[in-house]
């Protein structure tokens, strides 16, 4: 089920919903997470001022039904950023809560 907020921050539950949005948007910032983490819930309204402020598709994804993606893109921590362009990954960040400003350094500049 494929769900979008106010801001464009889509949520997908797939890893087929996944790899359709990596093969359709140019820039993607994927949080993963787990419906339990507190950092991750606090990161939404970040998330929409993210999406606000570039011009990365921004997609929240809970690998519960799709393990596997933990293992393709070695997730170790939630909240994990990954950066995509052209469906290939960028970077990435695990380190926690992340302020909007960093947030939107790392989009705009895949970097941490």
């Amino acid at each position: 089920m494929d769900t979008t907020t106010e801001h464009n921050v889509r949520t997908v539950e797939t890893r087929d919903e996944l790899d359709d949005v990596l093969a359709t948007a140019d820039r993607v910032l994927v949080m993963v997470r787990t419906a339990g983490c507190a950092i991750c819930k606090s990161m939404e309204p970040i998330l929409d001022i993210a999406a606000k402020a570039t011009d990365a598709t921004v997609v929240v994804f809970n690998p519960k039904a799709d393990l596997d993606v933990v293992d393709a893109f070695d997730v170790r921590s939630v909240p994990t950023f990954l950066l995509f362009a052209d469906g290939e990954l960028l970077d990435r960040r695990a380190d926690g809560f992340v302020p909007a400003e960093d947030l939107i350094e790392f989009v705009e500049n895949g970097s941490a």
